[in-house]
């Protein structure tokens, strides 16, 4: 039985609920503990500790507080990626993850910092929904660039280091990240066709 429009977008955007859902869940645990699991969890440059924060720390908060000023843009956003992009939601997703992640893990400041949050991911998601408009140019990805840009193009300076306890780090490599994932999953990749 076919989908209809609604169910469809439901499905698309599933995944986007489903990662908040989750961020909150976690945020719980995490201030029933102490937020001790910032501490095991973050991710520390430089430390290999720390290495498992790349793919945990989207999922830490310092406070609902900071759980709550990304929740909405975290839907917001990560719903246009995935009605823009939706067979590449997903792996977008991955790429500005691991490789904003690895970025910060490498680059940003330590000295026993901790860097948590799903900002990165967010920034991420704003230069992957811009750079997508640029890479695909189907009206879609344009319409979503478009409307990125409007709703969150002050986004762009949280790239910059204003304030010592915000990760701008994180900010700057998950749109550097999202930029490369529009384009490592670009429709028109190079590739040579197969003929049949």
């Amino acid at each position: 039985m076919p989908l209809d429009r609604d169910s469809l977008t439901m499905e698309r955007l599933r995944p986007v609920f489903t990662f908040v859902v989750v961020i909150w869940v976690i945020q719980l645990a995490n201030f029933a503990l102490g937020y001790r699991p910032n501490l095991w969890l973050g991710l520390e440059p430089r430390d290999f500790g720390g290495l498992i924060g790349i793919p945990m720390s989207p999922l830490l908060h310092a406070g609902f507080k900071h759980a709550a000023a990304n929740t909405v843009p975290l839907l917001m956003l990560g719903g246009m990626a995935a009605m823009a992009s939706p067979k590449r939601f997903i792996e977008a997703s991955v790429i500005i993850v691991l490789v904003g992640g690895a970025l910060v893990w490498l680059l940003a400041r330590g000295g026993n910092r901790v860097h948590v949050g799903a900002s990165g991911l967010v920034f991420g998601y704003f230069g992957y929904i811009v750079a997508l408009g640029f890479v695909d140019r189907s009206f879609r990805a344009i319409l979503a660039a478009a409307a990125a840009a409007m709703l969150y193009g002050g986004l762009i300076v949280g790239v910059l280091p204003t304030d010592s306890r915000i990760s701008w780090e994180s900010h700057l490599f998950g749109a550097l990240a999202g930029a490369a994932a529009a384009w490592m999953l670009r429709k028109d990749n190079g590739a040579t066709p197969h003929v049949t």
